[in-house]
């Protein structure tokens, strides 16, 4: 292990034991991927959605959490990308991770055993202690609206 590395125990379960384990694609990639453990090929129509089997569960430790994201070229080629991007793996859940897939695009996709469907990046996370105020700090950009940063702007400011 490195100082850049965890830790995850992973546990293969029995519809998924002959598949890989999640492996990063090169050496400096950020998520590892994650298999589609479906036993049968399932199409997505477009505009359909599925939750799709990886066959693992892991433990992530206290203070990390798994981000379930998806994979640009799949999402470039057919539309097809993850749902709830990035969908959350908290450290006390220890059940199957699934993928929830979405088509977006025009055409039938069909997701077979083996099948790249995500990838799973490990993070970071903090937990935050609310401090009750009854004002906050003040900020350039104050209490502007979503998208206000993208607001024209005076000439010369």
């Amino acid at each position: 292990m490195n100082p850049t590395s965890v830790d995850i125990p992973v546990q293969r379960l029995p519809h998924g034991a002959d598949l890989d384990l999640p492996r990063y694609a090169t050496p400096a990639a950020a998520g590892l991927d994650l298999l589609a453990a479906v036993t049968a090929d399932l199409v997505l129509t477009p505009g359909g959605r599925a939750l799709v089997p990886t066959g693992i569960a892991i433990a992530v430790p206290p203070g990390f959490e798994g981000q379930v994201r998806p994979r640009s070229g799949m999402a470039l080629k057919s539309g097809v990308t993850v749902l709830n991007s990035p969908g959350t793996i908290d450290a006390d859940y220890r059940g199957e991770i699934g993928v929830v897939l979405v088509n977006f695009g025009h055409t039938p996709f069909t997701v077979r055993r083996g099948d790249r469907i995500a990838q799973l990046v490990i993070a970071p996370c903090m937990h935050a202690e609310w401090r009750e105020a009854t004002t906050l700090p003040s900020t350039q950009r104050g209490g502007s609206g979503f998208g206000s940063t993208d607001a024209p702007r005076e000439p010369g400011s």
